[in-house]
């Protein structure tokens, strides 16, 4: 049941949430998106910072190089300090390279695929945003190895279009290579909890719903990525803290993959990030006629429900 209760009503129900707006009707409460507080932030950037440090000994170890833990620490502390120090305009939206290059590609002629890059790259600046690219080291370069639809090892050449596209992303400041032997999940992980200062400058960067610039509401810089992030040392990070993170930050996304520079349809879909948190939370429920408050309304979220839905309990004031 799903309508709106009364000013003395007990609430005790299960309810689906609007989730373009996060109202609940049965109690009228708008539930809130619980972004990560400064101290929280700064968790996350610390634990990423040990995990990238940890991730890259391991690796040095099995290649017999150099894995210090200084050395580990530093290209991650470096990136850190270019988005802190940097100027211009801040970046809003933070794309995963290979996740988006290698989109649908599982084909015979499938490949890291810069115009899927750069397709991306244009469909959020039509809409406003700045954004950042990140790639590990060798897909900078003009050749390196992929893996092919079949698992065998390919040498990937890039062409004069790939290699414009590669040079104006540079030329622009719009694309940032991971070192070798770093892990590029981390990079920019971190670039979506960095305060970049400096390009900042004190300004807000996150997005109110019904803005009238055509964004999506929430936390920025945005993450464009369908990564599940399954990766067993993000266990490390405190789940709550995580899991906080993933539904401010993260945005999915859905196009044709091309074929070369070759798409048969130029449209693009986005999964915005949460407009309201999936995890336990209290709130003022509205008295009727707008004036005045009638309890707090809990909102329970319960794992084998659907996404939106939510346990409504409220208790009336009197």
């Amino acid at each position: 049941m799903n309508q709106v209760a009364g000013d003395g009503e007990l609430i005790a129900s299960r309810v689906s949430v609007d989730s373009k707006t996060a109202i609940c009707p049965r109690s009228g409460t708008k539930l809130r998106l619980i972004n990560l507080e400064r101290d929280e932030k700064k968790e996350l950037h610390n634990g990423l910072m040990e995990l990238s440090a940890s991730t890259f000994e391991e690796f040095a170890q099995k290649v017999a190089r150099d894995g210090s833990y200084d050395k580990a620490q530093k290209a991650l502390s470096d990136f850190a300090t270019w988005l802190d120090t940097r100027e211009g305009d801040p970046f809003t939206a933070i794309i995963d390279g290979a996740n988006v290059a290698f989109f649908g590609q599982n084909f015979a002629q499938g490949k890291f695929n810069y115009h899927q890059v750069q397709f991306v790259v244009d469909a959020l600046e039509k809409m406003n945003e700045n954004p950042l690219v990140i790639i590990p080291y060798k897909y900078g370069q003009s050749q390196f190895f992929v893996h092919g639809a079949s698992g065998e090892r390919v040498k990937q050449f890039l062409n004069d279009e790939e290699k414009a596209i590669l040079e104006n992303l540079q030329q622009k400041g719009k694309l940032y290579r991971v070192p070798s032997m770093w892990l590029d999940d981390f990079f920019w992980m971190l670039a979506s909890v960095s305060d970049q200062s400096r390009a900042r400058d004190g300004a807000d960067l996150d997005v109110a719903p019904g803005n009238t610039d055509g964004k999506f509401p929430g936390a920025r810089p945005m993450i464009m990525s369908n990564d599940q992030m399954r990766d067993h040392k993000l266990e490390l990070i405190s789940p709550r803290l995580f899991r906080r993170w993933y539904s401010c930050y993260i945005v999915n996304y859905s196009f044709t993959a091309f074929v070369d520079g070759e798409s048969i349809d130029r449209e693009i879909g986005f999964s915005p990030a949460d407009t309201f948190s999936r995890e336990i939370q209290g709130n003022s429920s509205p008295l009727s006629g707008g004036q005045g408050e009638g309890g707090t309304a809990w909102h329970f979220p319960v794992s084998d429900w659907e996404l939106n839905e939510r346990m409504c309990i409220r208790i009336p004031t009197s």
